[in-house]
């Protein structure tokens, strides 16, 4: 998955995609453990892309708080100099 891809998609898919590559690295994990697996190169592109899923979201989360701080700052008045 791309970041470019990622960045087109919403937040609530973003949450939902997090979750569905978690549950496949754990359930690939827990059958790494008991047998060997076809692809385990798998296990890293999957950590990677929560990884990259989470960064995107962590930005526009920032993104968010940068603009609420920033219509703040800008409705208060400016203090008087003494």
């Amino acid at each position: 998955m791309r970041a470019e891809e990622i960045r087109e998609m919403s937040d609530a898919d973003i949450r939902t995609r997090i979750g569905e590559m978690e549950e496949e690295r754990f359930r690939l994990k827990f059958r790494s453990a008991t047998e060997t697996l076809e692809d385990p190169l798998r296990l890293r592109t999957i950590r990677r892309d929560i990884a990259r899923l989470k960064t995107i979201q962590r930005e526009r989360e920032l993104a968010a708080s940068a603009d609420a701080t920033t219509t703040r700052r800008t409705s208060q008045r400016p203090r008087a100099r003494r």
